[in-house]
């Protein structure tokens, strides 16, 4: 069955909503990317609505930096160390917005959403 994003067909109650109309595309809901930790760099392509696309990475090693000065720098990605949305994906070294990755110039938290945004970014941590 497809995933959607419109309401449950569940009343709080338990009861069922009668529906007037079937899912529409446009209400279905997208396959999470989970961006991995590897070595190669793989991205996907993936049409919006509006014929737009947009990137999704699937597996990089690779993050532009920033420092609290504003410089930034390309740097590559040793490890995930933690993730406070959910701590089973430090152990599939899976990056979200808000993890904290090992990189060769220390802790850095991604501030991009690399499986929408297509780009791995971050802030160093102190």
């Amino acid at each position: 069955m497809a995933r959607s994003q419109w309401r449950s067909r569940r009343k709080v109650s338990g009861g069922l909503y009668h529906y007037f109309r079937s899912k529409k595309r446009f209400e279905l809901a997208g396959i999470p990317a989970e961006t991995k930790l590897d070595a190669t760099v793989r991205k996907r392509a993936v049409r919006g609505q509006g014929g737009h696309y947009r990137q999704k990475i699937l597996s990089t090693n690779l993050i532009t930096v920033s420092n609290q000065q504003g410089k930034t720098t390309k740097t590559e990605i040793l490890n995930v160390i933690e993730n406070p949305a959910n701590p089973h994906l430090v152990r599939r070294n899976i990056m979200t917005k808000g993890a904290v990755v090992e990189t060769k110039l220390g802790k850095v938290r991604l501030t991009s959403r690399p499986g929408q945004e297509g780009m791995v970014q971050g802030v160093l941590v102190q």
